[in-house]
């Protein structure tokens, strides 16, 4: 990831090894040759010469190809995901740059990654209520173990203060913040281990006289110890739950004017959805319940005899779990990926109401993203009698005619034909 922000300060050279490193994929180039120095010498040396790095070239992509299809036989992590997506940016943001000029390629690209981040940050909250689950499933099983890991490392974040906002990463800006402050008002002994502030109330006190000292410590301490952690905790719980409600109304509603389309696009999409995934998310919790306290138990009851139908019923409830996890997670990341190369996708029932809160795409800008051959159809008053759910990819607009209802039609002519 760090590689994104080098080369846009030109201090890298875009070449093979560069971004054969960018996937941690291997080099075939690098070579150890061992040879002779003479025929009268007896010592064999070993040197470690003839490190090439060829410029990008078909056989770049060839190796980035096989590379991937290597680490992804065994799925993905967070941090290879980060890496694909920042990938993409660079990617479209040369792109552009072509296109345009380095400013206006700049600002589109930053609007594509600030929606690429709302539903980035939508996945990992995801994958953190899915982690009992995909931690049991042999693809997905390296994304639950980074959601536990993170949920383990919040823990310890919550639990002690030492190592003061190390673990701290970069989607998510308010604890950077935060941290940055704590930490910039406390300091430890290290010897005695005892902790002091140094903020300005704190050092005016501290100079303050010993009889004063006796009748204001002890206000200070319960002040600094109990009463502001209990307003911080207190506040945190209402800032979680309302932070993201108080977000969307600030940037999108208020900020209207200056917030671009494809984000209050893509923002709102993602809080209308997020009603239906509670349904998905709980009645796979109820599947998983159902199995581990009722069907499993009754298998291992009797050990002589296995009961197939048992057996069955678990099987194809593990089938069921798998598919919606795995569909549920597959739509989460084709619109991530819709979002970074700053398009749209059409979604029935679900596009039609987020369009009623932000009205249709503004297409005299270049800052509103790509096509939505939905809303021109709207302009051209064509009116279906059955919905239309394929509007080609990035809604570019699609030649097929039919739909299911009219593809079922025409088999049952055929067929009475």
């Amino acid at each position: 990831m760090l590689y994104f922000f080098r080369v846009l300060l030109l201090l890298i050279n875009l070449d093979q090894e560069t971004v054969l490193n960018w996937f941690r994929v291997e080099s075939l180039t690098n070579q150890n040759i061992y040879f002779q120095q003479s025929k009268n010498d007896t010592i064999n040396a070993l040197t470690n010469n003839v490190e090439f790095t060829p410029t990008i070239s078909l056989k770049t992509l060839r190796l980035i190809l096989e590379g991937f299809w290597d680490k992804v036989q065994d799925g993905l992590t967070l941090a290879d995901i980060e890496n694909i997506l920042f990938f993409i940016l660079f990617i479209r943001f040369i792109i552009l740059a072509i296109r345009y000029n380095l400013k206006t390629s700049f600002y589109i690209t930053c609007i594509g990654l600030f929606a690429g981040y709302l539903w980035y940050r939508h996945l990992i909250d995801l994958i953190s209520m899915y982690r009992s689950i995909l931690i049991k499933l042999p693809y997905l099983q390296k994304l639950g173990i980074d959601a536990i890991q993170l949920r383990t490392m919040n823990r310890q974040i919550i639990l002690t203060d030492l190592k003061l906002g190390d673990n701290v990463h970069w989607y998510n800006p308010g604890q950077l913040i935060y941290y940055a402050f704590a930490r910039g008002i406390t300091n430890v002994n290290p010897e005695t281990g005892f902790r002091y502030y140094i903020d300005p109330i704190s050092m005016i006190i501290s100079n303050l006289k010993e009889s004063d000292k006796v009748t204001i410590l002890p206000t200070y301490y319960k002040i600094y110890n109990k009463i502001i952690p209990q307003i911080f905790e207190s506040c945190g719980k209402f800032w979680g739950q309302l932070s993201g409600i108080a977000a969307y109304a600030i940037i999108t509603r208020i900020g209207k004017r200056y917030c671009p389309y494809l984000i209050r696009w893509h923002w709102t999409f993602l809080l209308i959805i997020g009603f239906i995934e509670q349904i998905l998310v709980y009645f796979v919790y109820r599947i998983s319940y159902f199995q581990g306290a009722v069907l499993i138990p009754q298998t291992q009851i009797s050990t002589n005899y296995l009961d197939q139908n048992l057996i069955l019923q678990v099987n194809i409830l593990n089938g069921l779990i798998a598919f919606i996890v795995s569909l549920h997670l597959g739509l989460i990341f084709f619109g991530l990926f819709h979002a970074i190369w700053g398009q749209y996708f059409y979604f029935p029932f679900l596009v039609e109401n987020t369009e009623l809160h932000i009205g249709p795409r503004p297409k005299t800008s270049i800052y509103s993203g790509g096509n939505t051959a939905w809303q021109d159809e709207k302009e051209k008053n064509i009116r279906r009698i059955f919905p239309k759910f394929w509007y080609g990819w990035f809604g570019n607009g699609s030649n097929l005619s039919w739909n299911f209802f009219r593809f079922f039609q025409t088999i049952i002519k055929k067929f009475l034909k």
